[in-house]
């Protein structure tokens, strides 16, 4: 199984917030609902385009484009035009740094 990379510090996101991070030279997406940490790959299934700027609500994000949702824990499409899941990423919140893994 593949090791966690430190991607950020507790303080660089606040709730609520969002970070662009890389992950395997991945762009990703780092999430913050509460004390909730999500990873998710910035990119929509659908049209390729960037979900960074994307509505975040409860546990899902849409692409700004067509409005495709996504399950922010599973990657999981909630709405068309996207069938195919985006990739998530375990996360760990240890001594104020977080960290990330492919599942």
């Amino acid at each position: 199984m593949p090791e966690f990379e430190r991607v950020a510090a507790l303080s660089d996101i606040p709730p609520g917030g969002r970070l662009s991070i890389l992950v395997d030279d991945l762009p990703s997406l780092l999430i913050r609902i509460g004390d909730e940490f999500f990873a998710i790959e910035d990119v929509c299934s659908h049209d390729g385009q960037p979900l960074t700027n994307g509505p975040v609500d409860q546990c899902s994000i849409a692409c700004p484009r067509h409005g495709a949702r996504f399950d922010l824990r599973t990657g999981r499409p909630l709405c068309m035009p996207a069938i195919e899941p985006i990739t998530t990423f375990e996360v760990q919140v240890r001594d104020g740094e977080i960290f990330v893994r492919p599942r």
